[in-house]
């Protein structure tokens, strides 16, 4: 809702186009011998025939309802063709219909700004295109006006049969007297009329629209006349539509907001608002809230339409009506590992395909309690930071869902095992993934530069971290740090304890897990393996485990090069076969080496880093800047001074010296 009231913007062209029966239509399509037949798509069940979720016009006139079952419909229409939904994972897939919905979108986007709302509706705004043609070629001047136009509902105008009414629309559209803001919507009524032309063209979907100055009144007037038709609503008419609509109707007014003007001020039309001034109203609902129903009352919305083709979130959810609700851990376990298989597939065709990426993931259920009087207690939703991969999203689901139930069933409620005493129904289940961003274009995410091998940070009894250390091109890019007690004792406490998640996002079931706030900080790459594993597969090899402690802050730049070093002199280009082999004995070298005589340190690294200038290199441009906001302060300073010519650093290598900030820091001295 506006924080102020909202100015009406009359001079605004916006259109609101609703898919008549979409379902049915993309079902139709597929099958044409099911055209004018009286037909419904159901999302199959055993229970009672499933659910309606889309019914054609012919099932509708039979007095077929969605509400029904599809036992239901039969026993009202027995001539009725169900056809049930796609299923995919024990669950319907609309991935058929979303296909559909888009080919409708990549139409109706070529005529101005368009919103995605919905897989079969969107809101289009039309003002350029209709400032164009009004200063090109006006509807005065049109000779010729298309029938589709002509068969457009304005509201104000009476209709009368035949001709008459269509020649009333002609002289409405071609007024010359009619003001600015008139002959704009006259505009998009013919804008709209060709693009619901156009749709059915290409597609043989038919569609219905709304037209008027802003977004609210569109989406009322698109449902008004259906199916394949458009309703106008001018200026003049806005309080003629308004003044008999049930409060109920209106957007936002569905639930206890309207229930409360209903039972609190006796309001049952969103006419009846004009009765109450906005100080009034300001006093029952806030100010706000109060404004903006005084400013619904007369029509005017300051929401505009957003320039969004693709989807706010994804989601994947299942009902479990009847005697199919969900009685067992177990099984609320199973359905959300279906749910998040299909989440994490949408997630990453939105990467692949647009770039996306999403960060909180959300959890919503619905179930009931007997032996309760508050048995019809809300269950509470719950989020987190979304991790890439099918198993993570798996266990966070899970998690999520143990936390609600705990809270769910109270501090007193009996276990979780559906026993006797206190039975429980979980009814509903769905997970979303929300926040969803863009990807800067022409960056990649920095983990492409850490494929090679890496450590895997271990804790030892003494709460040391422990590494297995290995002298390659890549032994700076598996980094862990630990606090020190003096660091630890000098933060407080946080009851989140995550600090941040690296997702992988080039291999999502492989991303990082969170960090604990007081555990070990660790960038691994893709390839990290179980310590216990890795010790014994390298029996017999030169790798040491080496306790880390960080004592003395003059030591901590010592004998550790600098992240910066690592991209100096990257390439993306794969080093050859026998290039590897002796990246190897190099690497086999160097660890007998640092680990026989510290003072070879220097050495080492000099080679290892000679090594690098020969197969390694980087391209500034494919390092996604983000990515640096994950990194710790002092690393992200670094990190962006080598980067911006203006402030970069000497091109020869890191002096180690103390006298400039470096990953170092965060690693004491290897033990002699």
């Amino acid at each position: 809702m506006p924080v102020a009231r909202a100015e009406t913007s009359d001079a605004r062209v916006i259109a609101h186009v609703d898919m008549d029966c979409f379902y049915v239509q993309v079902e139709q399509r597929k099958q044409p011998e099911l055209r004018g037949l009286p037909t419904a798509v159901v999302q199959y069940n055993e229970w009672q025939g499933g659910g309606l979720i889309a019914v054609s016009y012919e099932a509708r006139k039979c007095g077929v309802k969605r509400s029904m079952r599809g036992d239901e419909a039969k026993a009202v229409c027995p001539q009725i063709q169900l056809v049930q939904v796609p299923v995919a994972r024990g669950k319907a897939d609309l991935n058929l219909y979303r296909g559909a919905g888009s080919e409708v979108v990549s139409i109706l986007a070529k005529s101005g700004k368009c919103e995605r709302a919905s897989i079969d509706e969107v809101y289009l705004d039309l003002t350029d295109a209709a400032e164009s043609m009004l200063a090109d070629a006006p509807p005065e001047s049109l000779e010729l006006i298309d029938e589709e136009v002509l068969k457009s509902h304005i509201l104000g105008m009476s209709r009368e049969d035949g001709d008459d009414f269509k020649e009333n629309v002609r002289d409405w559209i071609c007024r010359k007297d009619a003001d600015r803001r008139e002959k704009l919507l006259s505009c998009g009524i013919i804008i709209v009329a060709e693009l619901r032309k156009q749709v059915l063209k290409e597609t043989e979907f038919t569609c219905s629209a709304g037209i008027a100055h802003n977004k609210m009144l569109a989406k009322l007037a698109s449902g008004m006349n259906k199916p394949a038709q458009q309703t106008v609503v001018p200026y003049s008419a806005v309080q003629e539509l308004l003044s008999s609509l049930p409060i109920k109707k209106m957007k936002q007014l569905g639930g206890k907001l309207g229930t409360s003007l209903q039972t609190d001020l006796g309001i049952d039309t969103v006419g009846d608002l004009l009765q109450y001034s906005e100080t009034k109203l300001q006093e029952h609902y806030g100010i706000n809230t109060g404004t903006w129903l005084w400013n619904i009352a007369r029509g005017i919305s300051g929401e505009e339409v957003q320039g969004r083709l693709l989807p706010k979130s994804h989601g994947s959810g299942k009902t479990f009506p009847g005697p199919r609700a969900l009685k067992s851990l177990s099984t609320v376990q199973h359905w959300l590992n279906q749910l998040s298989e299909e989440l994490s597939e949408r997630l990453s065709s939105d990467l692949e395909q647009n770039k996306r990426i999403a960060s909180t993931l959300t959890l919503h259920a619905s179930a009931f309690k007997s032996r309760d009087s508050n048995s019809h207690k809300k269950f509470p939703s719950k989020s987190c930071p979304l991790r890439y991969g099918v198993t993570k999203i798996q266990e966070d689901a899970f998690n999520l869902f143990q936390a609600a139930f705990r809270e769910y069933m109270g501090p007193f409620g009996s276990k979780p095992r559906g026993n006797k005493q206190e039975t429980w129904r979980i009814t509903g289940l769905s997970i979303s993934a929300s926040k969803i961003v863009d990807i800067p274009s022409g960056t990649s995410s920095i983990m492409r530069y850490f494929q090679s091998e890496s450590t895997v940070p271990s804790r030892s009894v003494d709460g040391c971290v422990q590494d297995h250390v290995t002298i390659t091109p890549s032994a700076s890019e598996g980094c862990s740090e630990q606090r020190s007690t003096e660091t630890q004792a000098a933060m407080p406490e946080e009851e989140t304890g995550v600090t941040y998640t690296l997702h992988n996002f080039e291999n999502p079931d492989k991303g990082i897990d969170p960090v604990s706030e007081k555990d070990v900080v660790s960038c691994p790459s893709n390839e990290a393996t179980d310590v216990s594993t890795q010790s014994e597969s390298n029996k017999g090899t030169q790798t040491k485990r080496i306790g880390r402690k960080m004592n003395n802050s003059k030591e901590k730049n010592w004998g550790m090069p600098s992240i910066v070093d690592i991209f100096k002199n990257y390439n993306a280009t794969p080093p050859s076969k026998q290039e590897t082999q002796e990246d190897s004995t190099v690497s086999s070298t160097s660890k007998k080496a640092k680990f026989s005589n510290s003072s070879h340190n220097s050495q080492v690294n000099q080679e290892v880093e000679e090594r690098r200038e020969k197969d390694w290199g980087y391209k500034t441009d494919e390092i996604d800047q983000s990515v640096f906001d994950e990194l710790p302060v002092e690393i992200q300073r670094e990190l962006r001074s080598f980067l911006r010519p203006n402030k970069q650093f000497n091109a020869g290598k890191s002096k180690g010296d103390g006298s400039t900030s470096s990953i170092a820091h965060y690693f004491p001295p290897l033990n002699r």
